[in-house]
């Protein structure tokens, strides 16, 4: 009953701080994790007003956890239905070589500017962690930017753009990643492992690829055996749900690790889908209104799981702003450039750094795996829960900034409004007379 009572309260709480930011204009993103923030154990829910109010601590977040999956699987499976062949012809050498070369621009100006730090304050950072903050730094939040997309029906050549050059950035940061903490852990243990460091990263991709694309495949070939969409639907979700399961199996084959990135998977497996399905565009249509609530929670847990302990510590607020403002400066060079050099339109060179600046559930799960690194890696999570609680709270807000003034997200038109102030008068008037 405790579990049912939090998703309830969460989604609720979520859709209400929507209306109380209505007058703001921000993002439901924005909302939904301002909403988890105050029902977390940091404000109503450390004082456990009841049961079921809020979460009273990490280990009740941490209950939830199954629906962050799923939601990241959900939005990885939509992000991939936007590698359609023929959309990829017009954009794809575009996408490729900015989604690439802004990662590794961020993870230099991170790495350059921690370096500085590093040599102010040496006992404070080290040099395996200021490497493992530059991988980190090249991962980008695909859930808070699909939800502004989404939101304010955000269309032109940015927006079909900037959610490809999200999605390979799971690609590109798990190989730099990879590399850096391979060279990290080598500089704590003094013992070198190019299997951790080059063989597994590359095999992990190529197995998520496989698995995606296999699965994508299967879904196809069930998605005949149906004549109703509802089925159809179905069937669709009980496939990424799947996926999603299949994604956190691991195993080793002699000194090799073979794991799956469950976005790598869902990507593939959208792609797959909506390459070779003739009715994958309405099967996805119809699965982003079916994920919509889910997605809402999924933020308010999130919003839930920032922990705010992290700014009693002066050295992780200095070196987290250090890392927040190099980070954004290296996204927003590092697409600017790669954009000129690859002709892109003014306001595409102009805003696109600008939507890259969100960061979350990748970059989490990045800090969960510096911790092999013992007391170092507790600097890392820290540095990095600071940067995502200030990235999520303000990179939405900055990512609807930046597509409006592009122009890709249009303002409701006045006709629109006059007929919907109309409509609301007339049910209003109707309840009356029936009193």
């Amino acid at each position: 009953m405790n579990v049912l009572l939090s998703v309830s309260f969460a989604l609720l709480a979520g859709l209400l701080m929507t209306r109380a930011f209505k007058p703001l204009k921000l993002p439901s993103v924005t909302a939904y994790l301002i909403a988890g923030v105050l029902i977390g154990p940091y404000c109503l829910g450390g004082l456990r007003l009841a049961n079921g109010v809020g979460f009273a601590n990490m280990d009740e977040v941490g209950s939830l956890a199954v629906i962050g999956q799923v939601a990241l699987g959900f939005i990885a499976f939509s992000i991939g239905s936007e590698f359609r062949l023929d959309d990829l012809k017009k954009i794809g050498k575009q996408a490729f070589v900015i989604g690439i070369f802004q990662a590794l621009v961020a993870t230099m100006f991170v790495d350059l500017a921690l370096l500085a730090v590093h040599f102010m304050m040496p006992d404070k950072l080290s040099l395996p962690q200021l490497l493992t903050l530059g991988a980190i730094a090249t991962a980008t939040a695909p859930a808070a930017t699909l939800m502004v997309v989404r939101q304010f029906k955000a269309k032109g050549p940015l927006t079909k753009l900037l959610l490809p050059i999200v999605a390979l950035d799971d690609a590109v940061g798990l190989i730099v990643f990879a590399v850096s903490f391979g060279i990290a852990k080598t500089l704590v243990s003094g013992q070198v492992d190019l299997v951790s460091i080059i063989v597994n990263p590359l095999v992990e991709i190529i197995c998520s690829l496989a698995l995606g694309a296999l699965m994508g495949w299967f879904l196809t070939q069930l998605e005949k055996l149906f004549n109703s969409n509802t089925n159809r639907l179905n069937m669709t979700i009980a496939f990424v749900i799947l996926t999603v399961a299949l994604s956190s199996i691991s195993f080793h084959v002699g000194p090799i690790h073979v794991g799956f990135s469950s976005l790598l998977v869902c990507m593939m497996l959208g792609t797959v889908f909506c390459n070779i399905c003739p009715l994958s565009e309405e099967m996805m249509t119809r699965s982003d209104k079916w994920t919509s609530p889910l997605l809402a929670l999924f933020f308010v847990i999130s919003g839930a799981e920032l922990e705010l302990g992290v700014f009693a510590d002066i050295a992780i607020v200095g070196i987290g702003v250090v890392y927040i403002v190099f980070r954004c400066l290296g996204k927003y060079f590092g697409a600017f450039v790669s954009a000129k050099a690859t002709k892109c339109a003014p306001q595409i060179c102009k805003y696109l750094g600008v939507t890259l600046f969100p960061q979350a559930g990748v970059a989490l799960g990045m800090c969960a795996t510096a911790m092999q690194l013992g007391a170092q890696g507790t600097l890392i999570r820290n540095i990095t829960l600071f940067a995502v609680l200030v990235y999520e709270l303000f990179g939405p807000m900055m990512t609807k900034m930046a597509l409006t003034a592009a122009g890709e997200i249009q303002p409701m038109p006045d006709h629109v409004k006059h007929r919907r102030h109309h409509l609301l008068a007339e049910a209003q008037k109707a309840k009356e007379e029936n009193k």
